[in-house]
């Protein structure tokens, strides 16, 4: 039912990927409370890329950095942070980041409803009202769409609704106006060291993409990634054109929309890519398809078979998974992807 004067707070403040994935719940209450006001809680360095969505009335911008400038500043800064939600009158708030500070968050509105899942971790769970059920092992979107079933719509279609900011998708169609098309999106970066395919597979099947399609490679990542960028785009013989570390998020994702295909690390780029509805073709290594692929692609995400696949860790010396994962093993699906590409440019 329309409601009137209704407040809801949505608290996903990071990483990117995830509140990718939150996206389609947004959409959701939107529809299920046309008429409420909508906020989402976000770390600062993303509140651009939600910056005029047609969903949300207003972002509420977290400095996490903020926290971590000393245990006594940062933690009188978050206080100060948790008085001024005080000082909003949310009706509900909806925490799906599930850790003791979004927890806190949540706590601080003094929302008559506060709704969190039941993974949460950090005793986050002592602050809800009410706590779904997400328990049992499905894909993160899933996961998070068990809000929407618990207030009673679930029925209804997952969307994910990401606007690209008009001056940035100006920027990027100039920027790649010389470049011949297929446009070969590729970020090979990874904060940890076990999801980060090697430069050399990147490049490999790169590569092999130009001498059969032509068209061009466009490198992009955040600052900390332009050594690797740098590694893959030296392997690569054509055109290359690197924008690691150069660019703002809203400049990424229109780069990624205008991508006739995106090659990414199980990471923030590959599914910012999926939301924004583009193709895309991902190495998964310790994480796992069934859990984090990209929604809606997954025939499209291709999974080391070594002893260790999908265990989650961050640090490895063996790396067996990375030698097994060849870019002949991606090749094909990325083979039979750029040659409907003309097609897609189409009808779009």
């Amino acid at each position: 039912m329309p409601v009137t004067n209704y407040r809801i707070l949505l608290i996903k403040p990071s990483a990117l990927g995830d509140i990718m994935h939150s996206l389609p719940v947004l959409t959701a209450l939107r529809r299920l409370y046309p008429r409420a006001s909508i906020a989402w809680l976000v770390n600062r360095v993303y509140q651009p890329l939600l910056a005029g969505h047609p969903d949300l009335d207003e972002t509420i911008p977290f400095d996490r950095g903020m926290v971590r400038t000393g245990v006594v500043s940062g933690t009188f800064w978050f206080l100060r942070f948790l008085r001024s939600l005080r000082r909003e009158p949310f009706d509900m708030v909806i925490d799906l980041q599930g850790l003791l500070r979004s927890g806190l968050m949540t706590f601080a509105t003094r929302a008559r409803r506060r709704i969190g899942l039941a993974s949460a971790r950090e005793g986050a769970r002592w602050f809800y009202t009410e706590v779904v059920d997400d328990t049992s092992a499905m894909h993160a979107v899933e996961r998070y769409w068990k809000v929407i079933e618990a207030l009673g719509s679930g029925a209804q279609e997952k969307r994910f609704v990401l606007p690209v900011a008009p001056d940035a998708a100006h920027w990027a169609h100039s920027e790649l106006a010389d470049c011949p098309r297929p446009w070969l999106a590729l970020a090979v970066g990874s904060r940890w060291r076990t999801k980060r395919w090697p430069p050399e597979h990147f490049a490999a099947l790169a590569q092999r993409a130009l001498d059969r399609f032509g068209g061009a490679v466009i490198l992009v990542g955040t600052p900390d990634e332009t050594a690797v960028s740098q590694a893959t785009a030296r392997l690569i013989h054509g055109p290359v054109r690197d924008f690691t570390g150069r660019t703002t998020l809203p400049q990424v994702a229109a780069l990624l929309h205008a991508a006739d295909v995106t090659l990414a690390n199980d990471t923030g780029p590959l599914h910012l890519a999926v939301a924004l509805g583009r193709p895309v073709l991902a190495p998964y290594t310790c994480t796992k398809i069934e859990l984090t692929g990209p929604y809606g692609q997954t025939e499209r995400a291709v999974a080391t078979r070594v002893w260790c696949a999908g265990s989650l860790i961050r640090q490895c010396d063996r790396l067996d998974c990375m030698r097994e994962l060849t870019p002949d093993r991606l090749w094909p699906i990325l083979d039979e992807m750029l040659q409907t590409w003309p097609r897609r440019l189409q009808s779009a």
